[in-house]
């Protein structure tokens, strides 16, 4: 039955337990509604602050309604919103310039997420392998608990079995080796493999940093096999690390990189960077996505890329990271029953919950949030920092003192 729409939708007062109420229960969010922001400050429905230091998962890496991104982003709104893929815009063209300028690659796809982004490249490694070697090179080999989108075909590739239950059966052809493990490398990368997707650093799997040695060994073993590297950057990308992207750090040079999160500040964007000769195998018609490179995204992409990739930019991640991560070790080194020794690149930091305590990260950070910071987890045993790139020494020396503050809560719980 069809029923008019409430002259009150728009104005209707809503709770956390109208989720409960109208939402797929795909995730058990907070109790807190968040209803403004601006930088790394976030109010909620009652009005109580918070110091955001998600970013929504590395995603707001500008902070929250940054002003030079709205402005870019209203100008094109007055301008052109949509054009569908049967006509190219301004507005991708000059991100797609910018980024293949920036980085190793000679072209760009842009769709609208991460995962759609891993996606893509990885339906290009299979079309190059086959169409370059022969229908038996498909096999795609991706490591233990990484997580690479949540499509049928990414949430297969991502080594975490929790995401995959109940979705069988699930595409073939897909092998998983231990994180920084050589040996496991050289043994699962053979002749029929067409990928190797692996991320830089592990972001869901726990925050781990890739050994630049096993990185190394995987480029290696692609050049061998005729295998191509896929380095999944949603995450560690866009500043993340320190560098624009974090393969710069790494000494390594992937084939394919995805991009999103950040790449958008929050307005939704992903991308898959290749070089032309790799490129050529999507041809027209091979791949496609109706939203992906429109005029509003990528402004946005670009004026955020602007901004990031800038050398005084890059060298304050570093320092805002050098001075969190000293904050973080004096926390583990004063209470080693709760907390092991931090580890991360750049502004992308986890910090491994005490044996006796592990499998409570969760309950750490719920305490962070009533106290008015807001943290994340990279699982069960993990928790996980990824503030603003533009976070200054205040917000960081706050931040130190509200985890010290729940630390003396989580003692007495």
């Amino acid at each position: 039955m069809n029923a008019q729409l409430p002259s009150d939708i728009a104005t209707r007062p809503v709770t956390r337990q109208t989720f409960d109420e109208v939402l797929v229960p795909t995730y058990a969010p907070a109790a807190m509604v968040p209803v403004r922001a601006s930088g790394l400050d976030l109010w909620d429905q009652e009005g109580k602050h918070y110091l955001d230091f998600t970013s929504g998962i590395a995603v707001t890496a500008l902070g929250h309604c940054n002003p030079h991104v709205n402005e870019a982003l209203t100008k094109q709104l007055n301008t052109i919103w949509h054009i569908g893929n049967g006509y190219t815009n301004e507005p991708v063209l000059r991100l797609a310039t910018a980024l293949t300028e920036a980085t190793f690659a000679d072209r760009a796809f842009f769709c609208n997420s991460g995962a759609e982004a891993n996606e893509a490249a990885l339906k290009l490694a299979r079309k190059y392998a086959q169409t370059k070697f022969g229908a038996h090179k498909s096999r795609i080999v991706s490591c233990l608990s990484s997580f690479h989108g949540r499509t049928l075909f990414t949430v297969s590739v991502g080594g975490q079995p929790k995401y995959t239950e109940g979705f069988e059966p699930l595409p073939q052809d897909l092998s998983h080796i231990p994180y920084n493990d050589i040996d496991a490398a050289r043994a699962a990368i053979t002749d029929d493999v067409c990928a190797v997707i692996v991320e830089p650093i592990q972001g869901e799997g726990g925050v781990i940093p890739g050994n630049p040695d096993y990185l190394k060994a995987l480029r290696e073993l692609c050049d061998q096999t005729g295998a191509l590297l896929v380095f999944d950057e949603v995450q560690s990308g866009m500043g993340r690390t320190g560098s624009l992207f974090a393969y710069m750090q790494m000494g390594v040079q992937p084939d394919v990189l995805t991009s999103a999160k950040a790449l958008g500040n929050g307005y939704p964007i992903g991308a898959m960077l290749t070089t032309t000769e790799i490129a050529q195998y999507l041809g027209v018609g091979s791949h496609g996505t109706t939203y992906g490179g429109n005029p509003l995204a990528t402004t946005v992409g670009l004026k955020v890329l602007e901004i990031i990739n800038q050398p005084a930019f890059l060298e304050r991640v570093k320092e805002a990271s050098s001075k969190i991560m000293g904050n973080l070790l004096q926390l583990a080194a004063d209470f080693p029953n709760v907390f092991g020794q931090p580890r991360g690149m750049g502004l992308l930091i986890g910090v491994p919950m005490a044996d006796g305590v592990k499998g409570r990260s969760k309950d750490y950070t719920k305490l962070c949030e009533k106290l008015g910071l807001m943290l994340l987890i990279a699982g069960p045993d993990v928790v996980r920092l990824a503030p603003a790139l533009i976070v200054s020494d205040e917000q960081i020396l706050e931040a130190d003192r509200l985890m010290r503050a729940a630390v003396a809560e989580f003692i007495n719980a």
